[in-house]
């Protein structure tokens, strides 16, 4: 599943043994309550970290799952109801008061792909591991939400119709190019040693943690819309 841990003001949540981290209701609910925990622990100063072991960072929905329901209609609704399970764990990270970096330690696909990227940073290691959004090779649509967290990341439409309208597998030099990623390092654990570093000197920041989780969904007004976030204002207790 998923441990928490605290080392100063910088929580590390990390998707734990080694399998390929498919997201079904359990690690969903798993990685919501973790982050609950986190924010029930935010000062003015932390950051969060999120990694994982093993090849992946997380390959997607758990189709397995799914399948197990044993009709094509139980499996359909399976699917769609981790569709449905995840959007308030993307609600989670948009809205959490803290800044929020991925370090990617291998493949990250679909659903996992979106994981990473509901981060305010994303590094990624270049030796080993691609992008991958799966949905047009296994004939499904995006759900409305994921569109807009794409649009909201994503800058550049050739890179997007890479991603989804080509279904591209892309490494780390070509995601750094296209946008997707801010950085990318020799191998995993000099990825998340940079998003040690980079957590750190955001943490020296000690910036309001209410100010700064509503400047970033101010930043994504199409994805709040459709996740329900209103806004907040928020300001200086001293003027």
């Amino acid at each position: 599943m998923c441990t928490l841990e605290k080392r100063g003001n910088i929580l590390y949540l990390t998707l734990t043994g080694e399998d390929e981290h498919r997201l079904n209701p359990e690690l969903i609910g798993s990685i919501r309550s973790a982050l609950a925990q986190a924010k029930s622990q935010a000062v003015n100063g932390s950051a969060l970290i999120t990694t994982a072991h093993g090849k992946f960072f997380s390959n997607g929905f758990d189709l397995r799952y799914a399948q197990a329901a044993g009709s094509a209609q139980g499996a359909k609704d399976r699917l769609m109801n981790m569709v449905e399970l995840f959007k308030p764990l993307v609600t989670d990270f948009i809205s959490l008061p803290m800044p929020t970096i991925a370090a990617i330690n291998g493949h990250a696909a679909a659903a996992g792909l979106m994981l990473a990227m509901c981060h305010d940073y994303v590094m990624m290691r270049s030796d080993k591991g691609v992008l991958y959004m799966s949905e047009l090779d296994i004939g499904m649509t995006l759900p409305d939400y994921f569109t807009a967290l794409i649009r909201s990341k994503i800058s550049s439409a050739p890179a997007c119709r890479a991603l989804v309208l080509r279904a591209m597998k892309i490494k780390g030099d070509e995601a750094v190019q296209m946008g997707i990623v801010d950085s990318i390092h020799a191998n995993g654990e000099e990825a998340f040693k940079a998003a040690v570093q980079l957590g750190e000197d955001l943490a020296k920041k000690r910036w309001n943690r209410k100010a700064y989780s509503e400047i970033r969904k101010s930043l994504h007004p199409e994805l709040c819309a459709l996740l329900g976030i209103s806004d907040t204002v928020v300001v200086p207790s001293r003027l």
